[in-house]
């Protein structure tokens, strides 16, 4: 028997001698050459810590406006493909890293990194010290960065800087608008293999969402109405669902008003609502509690969260800069509405930020981190099933209907 040998990928044509230059807020400065596209890009610097998932970290919306530096130092070993892709384009703003691939190594590979990069016009920059940018953000925070390659790194550092205080900072910055759909559309479960009829439909507010998220909803027999970040209160009960979700997102929640007014009109109408990162955040503000910035925020697909409620330990894939403001000692009544006891639910173990919200007198519950895990563990898949139960036990001993609230039942 014979086989075909494997066509390796050609080799990256970018010259690796071109120029590059990070330079953030606070001056300083790492240089390094081009990787990527040619050219200027500005946004908020961050590290993620993940060592593999590449690719859906560059396609995660979350990450819109904001320059990812890679903490593991070898970036691009796989390539891409389309398959791994979790949105419609990749959303870094900017993208940094210790030693990039030019030649991908797997038969899923269609290309290389690089060149992707350069097809989508996303500047990056390789060969610095990422462990030195790393500590950096960390004991002085994220903060407003900008990577400039070929002619642009050759300016006066002092007008590069400049260039990097002129862009806004991400507190106050309204984003969710920007990534999400135009269009609502449907993600059948049929499409992903049940074989049955639905089970149950959801309508999911697309602030950023990642495409494994419908997928999961798929495969457990939902039906899945994504809808733009812009939806309404009566956008979403015209859909019929069973439950509502909000997604993941970029931005400042303190900006995210119209989606915590819609928020609102779900918990009031008492259909079941389970958010993940910007949606929990949102959650937290529907409920009556602040939003606060991170020093330098959870990124990665190692962080480790506690369910207080059953004392296990998860390991979490997590992408936030924001956190809610909730007290951890017990229950408490909702700041906000008439809306119940509420408590934080899960913990980060780094540091004690809240990581879950669950309401008790209502079918409402969210985390924090990424139970869709793309990329990272799975250990979180369960809140899926957890969210199906709720919306078919409400929808079997409910007595609200969809668009009304539960005074208006009475």
């Amino acid at each position: 028997m014979t086989h075909s040998r494997r066509q390796e990928s050609p080799v990256s044509t970018v010259p690796p001698t071109v120029p590059a230059v990070l330079v953030l807020e606070d001056g300083r400065i790492f240089r390094g050459t081009s990787y990527g596209a040619e050219g200027t890009a500005l946004g908020e610097a961050v590290f993620a810590t993940g060592m593999t998932g590449y690719q859906e970290t560059i396609t995660d919306p979350s990450y819109a406006r904001q320059l990812v530096v890679q903490t593991a130092p070898h970036i691009g070993n796989t390539g891409v493909n389309a398959a791994d892709a979790e949105s419609r384009r990749i959303w870094v703003a900017g993208y940094i890293v210790r030693d990039a691939a030019r030649r991908p190594s797997n038969w899923r590979s269609e290309q290389s990194l690089d060149e992707e990069l350069r097809d989508q016009g996303v500047v990056g920059i390789e060969g610095v010290d990422t462990r030195a940018i790393t500590r950096h953000l960390r004991e002085r925070g994220a903060m407003r960065a900008g990577i400039f390659s070929g002619a642009g790194a050759l300016s006066d550092d002092a007008r590069l800087i400049e260039q990097v205080l002129e862009q806004p900072a991400m507190t106050g910055s309204r984003l969710a608008e920007e990534v999400s759909i135009d269009q609502a559309y449907v993600v059948e479960p049929a499409e992903h293999g049940w074989t049955g009829e639905p089970v149950a439909t959801v309508a999911a507010l697309d602030l950023g969402i990642k495409a494994m998220t419908p997928t999961h909803f798929a495969r457990r027999g939902v039906r899945c109405v994504v809808l733009p970040a812009t939806a309404t209160f009566d956008d979403i009960t015209a859909a019929g669902p069973d439950g509502v979700f909000m997604s993941n997102g970029p931005g400042d929640p303190a900006t995210a008003e119209p989606q915590v007014e819609v928020l609102r009109r779900v918990l009031d109408a008492r259909i079941p609502f389970f958010g993940i990162c910007f949606g929990n955040q949102i959650l937290g503000r529907a409920l009556g509690f602040g939003t606060y910035k991170l020093p330098y925020g959870h990124r990665g697909i190692n962080q480790p969260v506690l369910d207080r409620r059953t004392g296990t330990v998860e390991i979490t894939s997590q992408n936030h800069g924001f956190a809610v403001d909730a007290p951890l000692d017990g229950p408490v009544q909702a700041p906000a509405g008439s809306y119940g006891r509420v408590e934080v639910s899960h913990i980060s173990l780094n540091d004690d930020v809240v990581e879950g919200l669950a309401c008790l007198d209502l079918p409402a519950f969210s985390v924090q981190y990424h139970p869709e895990a793309a990329a990272g563990p799975h250990d979180s898949a369960y809140l899926f099933d957890r969210f199906i139960e709720l919306m078919l036990t409400e929808k079997r001993t409910g007595t609200t209907t969809p668009g009304t609230t539960a005074q208006e039942e009475n």
